[in-house]
């Protein structure tokens, strides 16, 4: 389970309840994991990592246009970031769920609980200093 800290809390409402909205996401994965009655979650998690998918892709959008309109400086190694995480996720092999569906979902939630909070407390925090 991730819980949303205040120290992730940029001041920018839309992008903050983004963020938030991203640990629900990250939240019902964990969710699935502990659920020990259902066996083959192999559709669960195809739909869970979809929806991280695309919206961390819609979030990205967001992110990127408000950084444009303030004219923040190091938009461009920013998106760098950004593009590099989709890039990561759009490579997730489905195939390979089948072998331990929980392990195999608890090694992309790792990678990307791992990542938004670094990104979040790192990149995304250097917008709004």
């Amino acid at each position: 389970m991730i819980k949303w800290k205040e120290e992730y809390r940029l001041g920018v409402p839309t992008i903050d309840e983004q963020h938030q909205k991203l640990f629900e996401i990250a939240n019902r994965a964990y969710e699935l994991l502990k659920n020990e009655v259902r066996l083959d979650k192999y559709d669960k998690i195809t739909e869970i990592i979809a929806e991280l998918k695309d919206y961390t892709i819609y979030h990205f959008q967001t992110e990127e246009e408000y950084m444009k309109s303030i004219g923040y400086q190091k938009f461009l190694s920013h998106k760098v970031y950004h593009d590099d995480f989709i890039e990561k996720v759009n490579n997730v092999d489905l195939n390979q769920i089948e072998d331990n569906q929980d392990k195999y979902l608890l090694g992309v939630l790792d990678f990307v609980v791992n990542w938004i909070d670094r990104h979040i407390l790192g990149q995304d925090k250097l917008i709004v200093s």
